[in-house]
């Protein structure tokens, strides 16, 4: 972009506040420059089929799953970090672009900045960018989701010391090793909360025969996730469909069943960590092994999921301050300062070269 372009774009900026979303698999958080963290809202919508219309988003479309009628339809436009319903994902940012443009009284399209997960391929980029246009934005850049995580961790990850990130939210895991403001390794596994979700609707169904919903399995990790014993048992009653009779049934589970649950997704998140730790640079693991590992993301609420990893992989593990907002707060931050941290976006021109050699 030109020196006109940027002028003009700095002249806009002054008329409406750039946005950075954090468009999750499970929540879709909203950052406002100059006002910060103003939406948060589960990334859900409830759509009539009869008319193809939207008739809730977010929180409220939440507390509709699982009981609605026929013709309406909750469902979740993301699946493992990536848009998989283009049209819905639209309307939602759209959504969300509006309320906020009400909200700040905005007579211009503001610029956007998306959270997305890394190693994303460039069909996926576009569809993002593509989305977001379409709802209303001026502009649209993109930050992987470790990247934002560091800098919401507060990580000096422009400097030549090495960082390692792991974020584990709702669709996927993103491990990564940043130093000089780029990747040195990184890896996105698709094993996240939801993954857990399921794991443990499974393992009622299979150990219970107790077919429970997806909001049971995730009121039953949060309250019993557990990778390693407590000195004192958990335990909680579900009630779901009993798979031979078809009729309703409740059943007794404890922390060791979510753990055994769980326990094998865990397995694979260990595993990437050490495949993401051997492909990186000597000095650089230096680094890591002094300042340790930090941890964000819903997974990093797991009780002792650090002090499991910090005794497998040898190196401390620490989890950040608010880990759930890490992203958000990383991708605020970058918004507020646009011309500091447009380096570490990803770089269209990267984007575009990759286009002519795929």
């Amino acid at each position: 972009m030109g020196t006109f372009g940027n002028l003009f774009n700095r002249a806009l900026s002054a008329f409406s506040h750039d946005i950075g979303i954090d468009l999750g698999t499970a929540n879709t958080l909203v950052y406002v420059k100059g006002k910060g963290i103003v939406i948060n809202e589960p990334t859900i919508v409830a759509i009539n089929k009869k008319t193809g219309q939207l008739v809730a988003i977010g929180e409220a479309a939440k507390l509709m799953h699982g009981r609605t009628p026929s013709h309406i339809e909750v469902i979740r436009p993301l699946n493992e970090g990536v848009i998989s319903d283009f049209e819905v994902t639209e309307e939602m940012l759209s959504y969300f672009i509006n309320k906020v443009r009400q909200d700040t009284r905005q007579f211009f399209s503001p610029r956007v900045l998306i959270g997305v997960p890394c190693g994303i391929t460039n069909v996926e980029m576009r569809a993002a960018k593509d989305a977001a246009k379409n709802a209303g934005a001026r502009e649209v850049f993109l930050i992987e989701e470790p990247m934002a995580a560091a800098i919401g961790a507060k990580l000096p990850i422009q400097k030549s010391i090495g960082s390692m990130i792991i974020d584990i939210g709702g669709g996927t895991a993103n491990i990564a090793v940043i130093s000089y403001g780029g990747m040195v390794a990184s890896k996105n596994l698709k094993v996240a909360g939801d993954h857990l979700n399921q794991a443990i609707v499974s393992y009622i169904r299979d150990q219970f025969k107790v077919l429970v919903g997806e909001r049971t399995a995730e009121e039953a990790k949060i309250k019993l996730a557990a990778v390693e014993g407590e000195s004192e048992a958990k335990e909680m009653v579900v009630r779901g469909r009993d798979v031979v009779t078809g009729l309703p049934k409740e059943v007794v589970i404890t922390d060791a069943d979510i753990r055994e649950a769980i326990n094998p997704l865990v397995d694979s998140i260990v595993e990437s960590i050490r495949g993401v730790l051997e492909r990186t640079l000597p000095e650089v693991l230096s680094d890591i092994m002094q300042k340790g590992i930090y941890l964000s993301g819903g997974g990093a609420l797991i009780p002792g999921l650090a002090p499991l990893l910090e005794s497998i992989i040898r190196v401390p593990v620490i989890v950040v301050a608010d880990p759930l907002r890490a992203v958000i707060r990383g991708i605020g931050t970058a918004i507020e300062n646009l011309e500091i941290y447009e380096p570490l976006l990803i770089d269209q021109k990267d984007e575009l070269t990759a286009n002519i050699q795929d």
